[in-house]
């Protein structure tokens, strides 16, 4: 990630020695360790949680999708046992057919009142 070598390492170690002296560099390390510790449980836990909400996410969309079929909702009705919600929605597609299958004529070719007083 940032790419430090071991010379660096051991350059930032000897300047932190001369710094802090000897007594005080193995409670600084174990309190640095503390941190960094710290710091990658965070990161984690973050992550964990974005990844949860992105499969959420994706998973409300998946049902919603699966939700919108209406032959999914007709097998579901008919498998449960409510086989009347099953024919309620057919219902309306076949008027919804019909319509579509009827002809811009038909309606046309009604008789007009003219029509009828002759």
């Amino acid at each position: 990630m940032f790419d430090i070598g071991f010379w660096e390492i051991m350059f930032l170690l000897v300047i932190t020695l001369l710094v802090v002296g000897p007594e005080r560099l193995p409670r600084i390390a174990r309190t640095a360790g503390l941190w960094v510790g710290k710091m990658r449980g965070f990161v984690a836990s973050v992550k964990a949680d974005i990844d949860q909400e992105l499969a959420a996410d994706e998973l409300k969309k998946v049902l919603a999708k699966q939700a919108s079929v209406p032959e999914l909702e007709e097998l579901i009705d008919e498998v449960t046992g409510e086989p009347l919600a099953a024919v309620e929605r057919k219902a309306p597609a076949a008027e919804q057919e019909k319509l579509s299958e009827r002809k811009p004529d038909e309606t046309a070719a009604a008789p007009t009142s003219n029509e009828k007083e002759n």
